[in-house]
């Protein structure tokens, strides 16, 4: 699967509660995230959307170095965004 932009989430509830994740799939209630250890993008986290705190920041694959997404790219896009 090809991935060109994605969006940061907090969760707000549940045992991953702080934790930050990226969003990589959108339904009408639910959200499906990874964060490249845990759940990984072949085992996402889908999570209901009034559970987790949107992060406005949007940034393109190629800011991390990768055409595709891979965990370790996942990791590495948290790794910076804490930093920040």
């Amino acid at each position: 699967m090809r991935y060109e932009n994605f969006s940061f989430c907090k969760s707000l509830a549940g045992h991953d509660k702080d934790c930050i994740y990226i969003i990589i799939k959108e339904e009408k209630n639910y959200v499906y995230v990874v964060d490249g250890k845990y759940k990984t993008l072949e085992s996402p986290k889908r999570k209901n959307k009034k559970h987790i705190e949107w992060i406005s920041s949007i940034y393109n694959v190629s800011d991390i170095g990768s055409d595709n997404l891979r965990n370790e790219d996942i990791r590495k896009a948290i790794k910076l965004y804490k930093k920040n």
